[in-house]
């Protein structure tokens, strides 16, 4: 247990920085899976406002550190290609 003033501070900042850092993690799972879903369906429009918005999940998360900027960029493209692929198969 912290003994300083200080240190029962940080404790108490790190437990709710946990808590934040815990629901932005999963706000980025659920909006991954929408536009998965979205593309598994094979609905190119609703894939793509999905992932309009994932898109703006995944760069919050990024800008406040939670995941680094390359895994952000990354789901993003990789999201985007899937929905890329599936326009051109319906083609």
């Amino acid at each position: 247990m912290a003994n300083t003033v200080q240190a029962r501070k940080r404790a108490r900042q790190s437990l709710a920085r946990r808590a934040n850092n815990f629901a932005y993690r999963t706000e980025f799972r659920t909006a991954v899976k929408k536009v998965l879903k979205a593309v598994l369906g094979g609905d190119k429009a609703v894939a793509q406002t999905e992932f309009v918005q994932a898109q703006s999940t995944i760069d919050k998360i990024a800008r406040k550190g939670i995941f680094h900027k390359n895994k952000a960029s990354r789901h993003k493209s990789r999201l985007s290609a899937k929905i890329k692929a599936m326009v051109a198969t319906q083609q």
